[in-house]
């Protein structure tokens, strides 16, 4: 059901290219959605509604969904659910709030002051997927950091689906109203992308996209990337796991099961140095995968290439495999749990001890999880508070600080044959200060 790689004894020099990974070819798709884009950017609405009807088969009178519709999800949730969500809410604000940043100011000569002012973007599009499953939680996941940064205008965008009358999934709807997020529009796919990349006659343009999706919104994202900013191009989900004899093998197969249950092309991996846990897994496997809702689609995903248990020599060699795999989640269920976890370098988010499963972050930690996926995470963060903020340094020098700074200014200019620059100091003082 999963394959194994045997590391044990010394590692590759190419670790990272013998580790599972899923085959996402982004560049590849840009062929077929640079055309969608192009139409929405010319033909805006009219664009939006033909391709919604191609690719999701639905006919759109409006993008828009009515207000009305919102509050209908809301008042049709079932209250486990709604009490669910709105607990994740809460959680999420507590953590993202935590994260705002406060503008400093630095004196770094008498008379002359460095601040940096942390500005939120002015107008976001934040994507919701849809498709096998139904995300409510991503709508918390995009919107609280986005509100909590204080973005003064946010859009949420999720496809629409025909057996729901061309709405968005009610859940996400629901999700929406709690939120208090009233703009929200019925379109899936790179056209959404480009909708809030262009604009159209129903929805103002956006400098910021953000939220994960398939492989067509990635590499929309990749292609409108300058003219909007993205988060990350997000791909298949994927969760490692660094594990050693402490661990108990149930738990670790349910986790990789958990993540595996997203698509076919999610990946689920174990580090470990025990042969013995290795097994147990294996074992575990079969019969908890044939007890889920979803098994075709688990048993898919645990045997692609993608997946797969890496046996290593021990915790330092593992600890070795798991920076280079950089995973979106990885989980430590090691004696030391938060030793280990602390040595950490790459990951997206991790999830440390026997009681601190990725299923958690998912809905109910607190933390967010829109996270770097491919690796990713070895340069990129998940979605937070900062993602929507923008540094802005103001300078404030006096005259006699410029005067100061002023031969400094002169020497480097001549350095690096920029005569000018210096020139516009001289300028301020009759001609120079020497």
């Amino acid at each position: 059901m999963i394959s194994r790689i045997d590391l044990r004894g010394s590692l590759p020099e190419n670790l990272r290219d013998v580790l599972p990974r899923a085959e996402l070819d982004v560049e590849a798709a840009l062929a077929q959605v640079r055309p969608v884009c192009e139409d929405v950017r010319h033909r805006g609405l009219a664009a939006v509604r033909e391709l919604t009807a191609r690719f999701d088969g639905v006919e759109l009178e409006s993008t828009r969904v009515p207000a009305d519709a919102i509050a209908a999800a809301l008042a049709g949730l079932g209250p486990d659910v709604r009490a669910a969500l709105e607990e994740s809410i809460r959680r999420a604000r507590l953590v993202h709030r935590d994260q705002r940043r406060t503008d400093t100011t630095t004196r770094v000569v008498p008379g002359g002051t460095v601040t940096e002012r942390w500005i939120p973007v002015e107008r976001v599009g934040l994507y919701v997927p849809g498709g096998r499953a139904v995300y409510p939680s991503s709508v918390v996941m995009n919107v609280v950091p986005a509100q909590e940064a204080g973005v003064p205008s946010l859009a949420v965008t999720s496809p629409p689906q025909a057996e729901f009358g061309g709405l968005p999934h009610p859940t996400i709807l629901a999700a929406c109203a709690l939120l208090g997020v009233e703009e929200v529009y019925a379109v899936g796919g790179a056209q959404a992308v480009a909708m809030f990349a262009y604009g159209t006659e129903e929805c103002a343009p956006a400098v910021m996209v953000t939220g994960p999706g398939n492989i067509y919104v990635a590499a929309a994202k990749r292609l409108l990337k300058g003219r909007i900013g993205i988060d990350s191009e997000a791909g298949p989900t994927e969760i490692a796991i660094l594990a050693d004899d402490t661990a108990d093998a149930a738990h670790v197969a349910a986790d990789l099961i958990s993540q595996a249950e997203h698509d076919v092309i999610a990946a689920a991996v174990l580090v470990t140095p025990s042969e013995r846990l290795a097994e147990a897994v294996e074992k575990e496997l079969p019969g908890q995968v044939a007890a889920t809702r979803h098994s075709e689609r688990i048993a898919e995903a645990l045997a692609g290439r993608q997946s797969g248990i890496v046996l290593v020599s021990g915790l330092e060699d593992g600890l070795k495999v798991v920076d280079a795999y950089a995973a979106e989640h990885l989980e430590i269920q090691t004696a030391g749990a938060r030793d280990v976890a602390a040595r950490v370098r790459n990951a997206g988010a991790i999830f440390v001890g026997p009681y601190s499963p990725v299923s958690l972050g998912d809905y109910m930690a607190g933390s967010n999880h829109v996270l770097p996926t491919g690796g990713c995470a070895c340069h990129s963060s998940g979605l937070s508070v900062q993602t929507f903020l923008r540094g802005v340094h103001v300078v404030d020098y006096t005259r006699e600080a410029l005067a100061e700074a002023a031969a400094h200014v002169y020497a480097l200019s001549e350095a690096e044959d920029l005569p000018a620059h210096g020139a516009a100091v001289r300028a301020r003082f009759g001609g120079g200060t020497r």
